[in-house]
């Protein structure tokens, strides 16, 4: 048996065993990292296998029911382990109720939301990673004042720390991406980096990068900021400039 990647599932099976292993590693040096992994899309499970070297179980969620076939009638996972469904619809507290490492080969099109739906579950993955598209696993792990930091690297960095771990060539896959894709590895921090209301904080963290090329006076004047705090020096930066202490210093100031 054999599976077939499928376009409208932004498939990209990766194929390459030294690049998996590599992937299945990202972890090795955590000393937080739970003894099981959930891994999200296996796809023909060139990852699992891996996996299974590193963890004591492995748990796998996969949208693709040929894939889901595969894995099982390969002994690659038994049944019991693998959930069929969409992670982004899935109710993951329903499905972990332990601390879990999170990995996957990311599809490229959901990946964005992956990272947002890990961050909302941060209290069951202590460290979670894997493949990205190149410009967002870049975006997800930049620092302040970079062309790439933005909305997902202020909201990721604010609950983890980010490390990118290296680049994948279009070769590792089948069928090849048309863009190079990159790896990251996430740590749990063991304080948040932000002291407020985390939806009050994304909503404003949002507000200012909707409007990246101003300054804050102006992406944030729906904000009820007074007077005097609107002459503040910070008023006068753009977004892509301030730390993740600083947005959350602006958050403050509204109290």
């Amino acid at each position: 048996m054999s599976v077939r990647p499928k376009k409208h599932l932004g498939q990209h099976f990766l194929t390459s065993e030294a690049i998996a292993e590599r992937i299945a590693g990202i972890f090795d040096d955590e000393t937080n990292a739970p003894p099981d992994v959930l891994e999200i899309g296996p796809g023909t499970g060139v990852l699992t296998r891996h996996l299974h070297k590193r963890f004591q179980q492995v748990k796998a969620v996969e949208l693709d029911d040929e894939s889901v076939e595969f894995l099982i009638t390969q002994d690659i996972l038994n049944a019991e382990n693998v959930i069929s469904g969409d992670f982004l619809r899935l109710p993951i507290p329903q499905l972990i109720s332990k601390q879990t490492a999170l990995i996957g080969n990311f599809p490229y099109n959901i990946s964005s939301q992956i990272v947002f739906k890990i961050v909302e579950h941060r209290h069951l993955f202590p460290v979670a990673g894997g493949m990205f598209q190149k410009e967002v696993a870049e975006r997800i792990a930049a620092s302040p004042g970079s062309k790439t930091y933005g909305i997902l690297s202020v909201w990721v960095q604010a609950f983890y720390e980010v490390t990118y771990c290296f680049t994948v060539n279009e070769g590792a896959f089948n069928p090849p991406p048309k863009v190079k894709s990159g790896v990251i590895a996430m740590r749990r921090r063991e304080m948040p980096r932000i002291s407020g209301s985390p939806a009050a904080f994304l909503s404003l963290v949002k507000t200012a990068f909707g409007q990246r090329r101003k300054m804050l006076r102006g992406s944030l004047k729906q904000y009820s900021f007074s007077s005097n705090q609107r002459e503040l020096p910070i008023f006068e930066r753009r977004p892509e400039t301030l730390t993740v202490e600083e947005f959350d210093d602006l958050l403050r100031m509204l109290s």
